[in-house]
């Protein structure tokens, strides 16, 4: 920049000294060549005499080279050969990591069983090798860990499914053995073979359980099969099974799983608190047991050694005792009948199932028994209630028939037949109430409930007779005629209304035999087996009867004693009213209408009931005359009260009751006929001379009674002067009169003494 910036003859000055200075240089190389030629001569010599030399070396190193890539090419081999050897063990441990990875555990201890028995031992000397060996330890561990998690998740399913699994078992049982029945019923002459193919269906759904769900779809069904897969999956107990046999631990996983399934048998078969008051809690409670065994059952036909039959019958026996100890613990406190019916089907139900999958259940058709008494408890109480209501709706009057159609439907119902009756025409009345058709009634239903139960017992066709009569006698025995006794004793039950009770039992025991004849036809026994029992109706309606007729008897009394405390005598009256009381009349005209409607009563019973009453009539009236308070009888009394005991007599020889044998009725009153006569006519010698003899005209009065009676005459006398004429007519009558009274007192005392 500097030649060319400055003057403009700068450039050529700068050319030229450079010339200068290449000429200089060129003399230098030229100095120096020349210095260096001898040597350069020297060495072209010197490479003349090499020549042949480095042709031998060019041989040798030709050589050298060829040994080399001959050991070059055997390493080669060698590595070769050693990859090759290597390469499986890779490639089999990237397989293990990809089953692993894929859960393929089983496959996965396969493959690590090869690998440690045939892969690893051939290049063991290899560092990844003992990396991998010490790394398959840990992988079989978190195998196994995987493995054990799988089961409890699988224990935890099969405890979460197992009311369904249950559940579906059963719905299968019941369709199977519905589906049985209807091939019975259809073609009894294949019994055999049909019940070859509900055998046969069974034990094919043995370890397969179904539930067919019917979809309606434009009136088209289909049906969709459920096996216990669809439900559950069973692969992780395969899987850790098969796991478990491999690492040789497959003991300790069967004890594993046995004592876990133990341990969900415990908890399955704790019952809720509250399971018997709805039939859910018991369905509930038998679906989960079920479940639990099918599975079991299933776990014991594909697998191996996982459980065996003599464990899973060890389990049934400690879980049935189990399940009976609770039913009969839950089942007391059902009330309901229904419920105990639904309880027992619920329960035929259950063992049918287990019975399917080989297990024994011929102790819960024992326990059947015992729950057949309680709901038969159960049944008594409700109808017991049901006798009640009728009883107590009921009007205890014949019942009225206006026409044909009516008496058709009374007849229906309750198998009355009376020829006289039948001759009648219409309207008229059938002698008992209306309540005698419907307590019928409901015996009948009582029978059909209590068959209910019998029903699907297996038991035959005697031993279901022999349960039907049992419980009906037990309901006519203890129920009805509690009921009856309680109705008889109850205030508002009057003589009419225990009149017609006494009709009402009278029809009831006759229709016994029909009763009878209606379980025979049930249960297709003959009633001349001798292994049929007979109903005890016949006494248990003549109990009701007598207690009836002993009411009657006792209400009657309590009738007359009613007017008798109404009776209102003046015992110091001079002289009678010259009538009856009017209290005896009442009284009199009360027993004339209570006999009247007697009339449909058996004879001996209106008979019985008025003999007890003119007796106990009797009895009222000379208690009345003795009674202790009363401390004076005036003969006026006395005349007034032979006029109510002559109006009694009267009463009693009108013949009240038909059936009376001459003057039978009448000695009711004989006692009280002989003491009024002898005041009245004052026969006292007479009775002095003849007392003791059989033939004695006072031979009913008592010497205690004449004594108690005439003192209170005697104090009488006292007060109103009643025998001042006697005194001054004839004195020697009040001498006769104390006379009297000391040979009546020596006759009491000497009986007295004699006693």
């Amino acid at each position: 920049r500097s030649v060319y910036d400055d003057q403009p003859n700068a450039h050529q000055r700068f050319m030229e000294k450079l010339d200068a200075c290449i000429r200089n240089h060129d003399r230098e190389i030229e100095k120096m060549c020349n210095f260096h030629h001898q040597g350069f001569v020297d060495a072209i010599t010197e490479l003349l005499k090499v020549r042949a030399d480095a042709e031998k070396l060019k041989v040798i190193a030709q050589t050298e080279e060829i040994i080399r890539c001959r050991v070059q090419q055997r390493n080669i081999t060698t590595v070769v050969e050693k990859l090759q050897l290597c390469l499986p063990v890779l490639e089999m441990y990237s397989k293990l990591k990809e089953q692993m990875n894929v859960k393929r555990y089983y496959s996965a201890l396969k493959t690590m069983e090869q690998l440690e028995n045939l892969y690893l031992p051939r290049v063991s000397q290899y560092r990844f090798c003992q990396i991998m060996i010490e790394n398959l330890p840990k992988l079989r561990e978190e195998i196994k860990e995987i493995s054990m998690s799988d089961l409890k998740d699988f224990l935890e399913s099969i405890r979460k499914h197992s009311d369904r699994i249950g559940e579906t078992a059963m719905k299968q049982a019941q369709q199977q053995k519905t589906f049985s029945t209807t091939l019975q019923k259809q073609n009894n002459l294949n019994y055999g073979r049909n019940m070859h193919l509900g055998r046969s269906r069974i034990l094919e759904s043995k370890n397969e359980i179904t539930l067919k769900r019917t979809f309606e779809d434009d009136d088209e069904h289909e049906e969709e099969v459920l096996t216990a897969q669809d439900l559950v999956d069973f692969s992780p107990v395969y899987r850790c099974l098969h796991i478990y046999s491999v690492l040789g631990d497959g003991e300790i996983f069967e004890n594993y799983y046995r004592k876990q399934r133990r341990k969900q048998a415990r908890l399955v078969l704790q019952p809720q608190s509250s399971m018997h008051e709805t039939v859910e809690g018991y369905r509930r409670y038998f679906s989960q047991i079920v479940g639990f065994f099918v599975v079991e059952d299933h776990i014991l036909h594909v697998t191996q050694g996982l459980v065996t039959r003599t464990y899973t019958d060890e389990l049934w026996n400690m879980a049935l005792s189990k399940i009976i100890a609770v039913l009969r613990t839950h089942s007391s406190y059902c009330s309901d009948p229904d419920l105990v019916l639904e309880l027992k089907n619920l329960i035929v139900v259950f063992a049918d199932t287990l019975q399917g999958y080989g297990f024994p259940v011929n102790r819960l058709f024992d326990l059947l028994f015992e729950i057949r008494d309680q709901y038969n408890e159960t049944l008594l109480k409700k109808w017991s209630g049901l006798f009640r209501d009728i009883f107590e709706a009921d009007n205890y009057s014949p019942i009225p028939i206006a026409n044909e159609e009516e008496y058709k439907i009374v007849i229906s119902k309750f198998p009355f037949q009376d020829p006289e009756l039948d001759k009648q025409s219409f309207p008229k009345k059938l002698p008992m109430s209306q309540s005698v058709p419907q307590i019928y009634i409901q015996v009948k239903e009582f029978i059909y409930a209590s068959l209910k139960f019998s029903e699907s017992l297996h038991r035959s066709s005697t031993e279901i007779d022999d349960m039907l009569r049992k419980s009906t006698n037990l309901l006519l025995t203890r129920t009805l005629s509690s009921c009856l006794q309680n109705l008889i004793k109850k205030p508002h039950i009057g003589l009419t209304e225990l009149v017609q009770i006494i009709i009402n039992t009278t029809h009831l025991e006759q229709a016994c035999k029909y009763l009878e004849d209606f379980i025979s036809n049930i249960t297709n026994i003959s009633q001349v087996s001798v292994h049929t029992a007979r109903l005890y109706g016949l006494s248990t309606f003549k109990d009701a009867r007598h207690a009836a007729e002993g009411e009657i008897y006792t209400k009657l009394n309590q009738k007359i004693d009613e007017f008798i405390q109404i009776a209102d005598y003046d015992w110091t009256m001079s002289e009678s009213d010259g009538r009856a009381s009017g209290y005896l009349m009442d009284l009199i005209n009360f027993l004339r209408s209570t006999f009247q409607v007697f009339t449909h009563l058996p004879g001996k019973v209106a008979q019985t009931a008025c003999m007890s009453a003119c007796q106990h009539l009797s009895t009222s009236l000379m208690q009345m005359l003795l009674d202790s308070e009363l401390k004076q009888i005036s003969m006026g009394a006395i005349q007034q009260f032979n006029l109510d005991v002559i109006q009694c007599e009267l009463f009693a020889s009108s013949e009240p009751v038909p059936g009376f044998q001459g003057d039978t009725l009448q000695l009711a009153f004989i006692d009280l006929r002989q003491l009024l006569d002898l005041f009245m006519v004052w026969d006292w010698s007479t009775y002095l001379a003849d007392y003791g003899q059989a033939t004695s005209k006072y031979l009913r009065v008592n010497p205690g009674t004449a004594l108690t009676l005439l003192e209170k005459m005697k104090d009488s006398s006292k007060k109103n002067n009643i025998f001042a004429q006697f005194r001054k007519n004839d004195r020697d009558k009040q001498k006769l009169i104390e006379t009297v009274v000391k040979q009546l007192r020596s006759l009491v005392n000497g009986m007295s003494q004699h006693t």
